[in-house]
């Protein structure tokens, strides 16, 4: 899509929404567009609204199961639990904050965890989309993601969540075609074809890996990556890489490929990941400005495609950074994050209603093409662990942790 047809959808789009919009969306639209008035309130104040706003939507999801609402719309309020998402916010909420008490995050963990265990699939797999969203069919993506949580739950509350683990990852691996690609079991929420962002999956396998080190999962994972790997241009762009237009991906898909495929290099060591990972980065972080704003798609160059931010994508991404950093040394990674982080952080609200203090928007601003006005919480999920690894680099480098 050209700039020219970008602006004509959106005064179309500003027009739609002063029309039928609620008050509670016009005036978050608004007040996105007032960015002379944001500050950062800084990591420990953020990061502790984060966590509180996901308390607010495992208590407020609408299905009321132990899940975590996939979101809160300005729109139409909170939504039911997001199985997919619940699943990878288990080692967030496990973590939880330096400083404050865990037991209230870790028993939240636990009634995320029990509920995806009573809702698993014959033959381990689990379904795509919101809960009782149609049809419940087994999805390789989403199971990947649950896989993430249920091995931190193994790790960290017990044996009681092996089995589950097992069942998830046997099923990954026996479903996964010879060239380590998932095709079988797509979802049914995206558009069809391959997704080099699976090597999110791969990670929840390399995890499922930590605690069964000889079912096969890290060779299936690995084998995954270095399919991914296929899809990699030259300048570190990856094809296939989107929910939805594989020519402009989100920053969030992004986000996962590149995690995917860092984690695979935590886990074997292999520089040819490395160095990949390390194109994949530098390029994302060459479309980043010096305010921490990062486009929401970006185009095989590199450029970006809209003007609004995914703030998903950018806290995925500055995560990535701090982890190249860690490994490199590279302080380019630390700036480009800590920017970033900056920039996310002067756009969470550490006052206001319940459903959006600590609330991280899809897009900025909140009417942007992802997410659109809506709070999601995996945005949030996202958002703490940047923003904890940043304070974490910060504190054992001597620096302030903001």
């Amino acid at each position: 899509m050209n700039t020219g047809i970008d602006a004509l959808l959106n005064k179309a789009r500003k027009v739609r929404d002063d029309l039928t919009l609620p008050v509670a969306a016009k005036a978050e639209s608004r007040r996105d567009r007032r960015v002379a008035t944001l500050s950062d309130p800084g990591i420990e104040a953020t990061v502790a609204a984060a966590l509180d706003w996901l308390g607010a939507a495992q208590d407020n999801s609408l299905s009321s199961d132990g899940g975590i609402a996939r979101d809160y719309s300005l729109v139409s309020g909170w939504r039911a639990s997001y199985p997919e998402t619940s699943g990878y916010i288990v080692p967030t909420l496990l973590r939880g904050q330096p400083g404050r008490a865990k037991d209230v995050h870790r028993e939240r963990a636990r009634a995320v965890l029990d509920w995806l265990v009573s809702i698993q699939l014959d033959g381990g797999g689990f379904q795509g989309g919101v809960i009782a969203q149609t049809p419940v069919v087994p999805v390789t993506f989403n199971t990947g993601q649950i896989l993430i949580g249920l091995a931190s739950g193994v790790r960290e509350l017990g044996a009681e969540y092996r089995a589950s683990m097992q069942g998830a990852a046997d099923w990954l691996v026996s479903s996964q075609d010879e060239d380590g690609a998932w095709r079988r079991n797509p979802t049914p929420f995206a558009k069809a074809g391959e997704k080099a962002y699976e090597t999110h999956v791969a990670w929840g396998l390399l995890e499922a890996a930590r605690e069964e080190p000889s079912r096969g999962y890290a060779e299936a994972a690995l084998r995954n990556i270095e399919w991914a790997l296929t899809k990699q241009r030259e300048n570190g762009w990856f094809a296939d890489c989107c929910l939805n237009d594989a020519s402009r991906p989100l920053t969030h898909t992004i986000g996962y490929a590149l995690r995917g495929v860092i984690e695979g290099y935590r886990f074997s060591k292999d520089d040819t990941l490395l160095n990949a990972a390390l194109l994949t980065a530098k390029g994302a972080m060459s479309a980043l400005r010096s305010s921490g704003f990062l486009p929401g798609r970006l185009n095989p160059d590199w450029t970006g495609a809209v003007r609004w931010a995914c703030l998903t994508g950018s806290v995925q991404l500055a995560h990535c950074w701090l982890l190249l950093y860690e490994i490199t040394s590279d302080a380019a990674f630390l700036d480009a994050a800590k920017r970033t982080n900056a920039y996310v952080r002067a756009r969470v609200r550490v006052d206001g209603e319940p459903e959006v203090r600590g609330g991280v928007k899809g897009s900025f601003p909140v009417d942007g093409e992802y997410g659109q006005f809506e709070y999601l919480n995996w945005a949030c999920k996202f958002f703490i662990d940047a923003n904890l690894l940043e304070q974490e680099l910060s504190s054992s480098a001597g620096g302030a942790g903001a």
